[in-house]
């Protein structure tokens, strides 16, 4: 049986100041940094797992800038999406509820081939700080409501729970494929070219550029 790769273009939303890039580094890159220019418009970076003997995930990070919210360029931007993170930090109120807005944002904007919506994980960042200002209770009852696959408590800090969550979706998107994919989409990609007009973060600081490996 031959080896098969599995290509997933995955969203990375939320305000401003949240901790989207240095999620993107986290995971990728297994380092943390405390100091990056905010991205302009969307940013690419490659996480490739190995998910069984046969298999290879590879995930397609776009990490969208926070000033993009509800514009005409995140149509372009979530266009063919499989995956979706949404984050928020637990000691801004208003990056939580502004959750809101970003994920009707995204369900009207992209559907997986059967209609169906992206699926996506909500992660209330920074839970390393305290006092919270948003309750657990809220946030549950806010995922329960609005469909997430889940909701995690992550500290990119302190890399508590990213590699678990990012898990968590790709077995999501895995189903999601299983169950709507057909044989002559299987494998199918998204091209970086495929962006109209791409955007890229500004260049300084230890954590700007991200590029996606060739």
């Amino acid at each position: 049986m031959g080896s098969h790769d599995h290509l997933f273009k995955v969203l990375i939303v939320g305000d401003g100041h949240v901790g989207k890039t240095s999620l993107v580094h986290r995971y990728v890159e297994e380092r943390f940094c405390k100091s990056y220019k905010s991205t302009v418009g969307v940013d690419f970076a490659l996480k490739v797992l190995p998910w069984s003997n046969t298999e290879t995930v590879r995930l397609q990070l776009w990490d969208i800038a926070g000033q993009e919210r509800f514009t005409s360029m995140t149509r372009i931007y979530y266009k063919e999406a499989s995956g979706c993170v949404l984050m928020f930090d637990v000691t801004d109120p208003s990056s939580f509820r502004n959750c809101h807005r970003w994920k009707e944002d995204l369900d009207s904007k992209v559907r997986l081939a059967g209609g169906s919506p992206v699926p996506c994980i909500l992660l209330a960042n920074k839970c390393d700080l305290s006092p919270w200002q948003v309750s657990r209770e809220s946030v549950e009852a806010f995922s329960e409501s609005n469909g997430f696959v889940a909701w995690i408590e992550t500290s990119v800090k302190e890399n508590k729970n990213i590699s678990e969550s990012m898990r968590m979706l790709v077995e999501k998107m895995m189903a999601s494929r299983s169950i709507a994919a057909t044989p002559e989409k299987m494998g199918s990609s998204f091209k970086l070219n495929d962006l109209a007009t791409p955007m890229a973060s500004e260049d300084g600081g230890c954590c700007s550029g991200l590029r996606a490996d060739p």
